[in-house]
């Protein structure tokens, strides 16, 4: 199965996140992007934190004024079956290699990006396949806006 990198998305903390071309990522996450609250954000489980492009856009039907990195979500991407994107999972994302790891919980912080600041929306539990989800760096190298994204064999690592 195969998507695309749509948007890569760095702050100095907090979000939104803003979009780069592209960006070197390394075990901590991605080079340029910060965190304020390191208790809740970040570290090798949660150096990346990814969101798809499609339920950004479902989101935005739904009357919500989100937009790619408005939830902290580093990579942006589409064309994947976001119900097949699972703590384990394997994703190539250019020459980076990342591992899921775990649904990442919404909090106040994105409650901008949420008519009525209603940011469970994208809460697993209530929500579930409407989460972000982060990941750890398996591999460290280049991402690119319009890289390939493929989701490994699980019978196959790195």
């Amino acid at each position: 199965m195969t998507g695309r990198l749509v948007s890569i998305n760095l702050s100095n903390g907090g979000v939104p996140k803003r979009p780069v071309p592209e960006c070197r990522v390394t075990e901590s996450g991605l080079e340029g992007d910060r965190q304020r609250d390191l208790h809740f954000h970040g570290g090798p489980n949660r150096a990346v934190c990814l969101y798809p492009l499609e339920r950004i856009e479902a989101l935005q039907r739904e009357g919500h004024p989100i937009a790619p990195g408005t939830i902290g979500e580093n990579l942006t991407i589409e064309g994947l079956d976001w119900s097949l994107m699972a703590p384990d999972a394997m994703l190539e994302v250019g020459e980076v290699v990342l591992q899921l790891k775990k649904f990442a919980a919404p909090c106040a912080n994105i409650a901008g990006s949420f008519r009525d600041g209603d940011f469970s929306r994208v809460a697993q539990k209530i929500h579930p396949g409407w989460s972000r989800i982060c990941a750890s760096v398996v591999k460290t190298g280049i991402v690119r806006v319009g890289d390939a994204i493929h989701l490994q064999d699980q019978n196959r690592r790195p």
